[in-house]
């Protein structure tokens, strides 16, 4: 998978993008293990995409239950046995 972001929101760490091979859209945010810094990719439509691209704020919602582990039926990736927690 290649991942292009096309937004960064540094202040609240996350991005929006679309994967390439794809076309999906996706959220993605920032993780740490005890190894390993590293992003999880949460799949999204394009109505949210275009909304948070317009409207960062609107995203911080959703990017909050991303880090409580609360759409993790989203997840582009699944996690390995060491999953990260959100930073």
């Amino acid at each position: 998978m290649k991942f292009n972001d096309t937004f960064v929101n540094t202040d609240k760490r996350f991005t929006l993008g679309i994967e390439a091979a794809s076309g999906k859209y996706y959220v993605s945010i920032p993780v740490s293990n005890r190894l390993v810094d590293y992003d999880e990719y949460y799949e999204i439509s394009r109505e949210p995409y275009e909304l948070f691209l317009r409207d960062p704020s609107a995203a911080l919602i959703f990017v909050e239950r991303c880090k409580a582990r609360q759409e993790d039926e989203s997840l582009m990736v699944k996690p390995g046995a060491d999953r990260g927690v959100a930073t």
